[in-house]
């Protein structure tokens, strides 16, 4: 195992941000960056507000550092210039500096949308064609060709997390299927900073369920054993999913050009 030390968290204000900045804060010298507020610094931490598309701010944040966990960027259901703006050019900026100043590990936070549009009938793994289902879903389709890219070429080693449905608990009857623990969530992260050579793997991260979509053997490799389970939240929640498409909502909901 590697002793990874000094690590860069983006989208610390965020909402699974915020978890993981108190999670691997007894751990980890943390470098934490948001365009949003970040409050005041506490033990071990330093703070760097502001856009990750800034060069000059990407190459202060990352010098010196062991790896990095990218979960900086727009999620939800988007314009393509917004995901653009953050989730295109600001990863590659941030990969460009990463390169440049030898950090050789990143843990990013991929997404099941990658693969929306697959319908929930199947069950799929990483292999399986890409079918994303919003420009959100396409800005994470090129953020895992961006990060092979960087792969292939220069190195650095990343981890992929097509994260399904991060919260506390499940709060949809589609999420028996989608759900992904804080503290599951928090695990993937140790492990993608902490293991042995990795290469470019892509996973989904989900906790334990029976009703999944996805089937990721490499989780096994990596050492991930869930410790929460979303069959335990079944009972709350009636009849099947309404949906038709792995994505969900992703899948249906109107472009957001078409709303303006």
């Amino acid at each position: 195992m590697r002793d990874m030390k000094r690590v860069l968290l983006t989208g610390a204000s965020g909402r699974i941000g915020s978890y993981l900045r108190g999670a691997l804060a007894q751990d980890f010298a943390l470098h934490l960056n948001d365009v949003a507020d970040l409050g005041p610094a506490r033990a071990n931490e330093t703070l760097f507000q502001g856009d990750l598309t800034d060069p000059d701010l990407c190459a202060r944040m990352v010098a010196g550092l062991d790896a990095i966990a990218h979960f900086g960027g727009r999620s939800g259901i988007h314009s393509f210039a917004d995901v653009l703006h953050s989730n295109i050019v600001g990863m590659q900026v941030l990969y460009e500096a990463a390169r440049k100043a030898g950090v050789r590990r990143i843990v990013w936070a991929s997404s099941n949308h990658v693969t929306g549009f697959h319908p929930v009938t199947e069950v799929i793994d990483p292999a399986s064609p890409r079918r994303p289902d919003s420009f959100y879903g396409v800005s994470k389709s090129f953020g895992e060709d961006l990060s092979r890219f960087y792969f292939d070429r220069f190195g650095i080693e990343t981890l992929c997390l097509r994260i399904g449905s991060c919260f506390p608990e499940p709060t949809a009857r589609r999420m028996l299927a989608t759900w992904l623990s804080h503290r599951d969530l928090e695990q993937l992260v140790r492990l993608g900073l902490s293991a042995g050579r990795i290469g470019h793997m892509v996973v989904y991260a989900t906790s334990e369920t029976r009703e999944g979509f996805w089937h990721s053997p490499a989780l096994r490799v990596l050492g991930y054993r869930p410790k929460d389970d979303a069959d335990a939240f079944a009972a709350r929640f009636d009849g099947p999913s309404p949906e038709r498409f792995q994505g969900g909502p992703f899948a249906t909901a109107p472009l957001a050009e078409d709303r303006a």
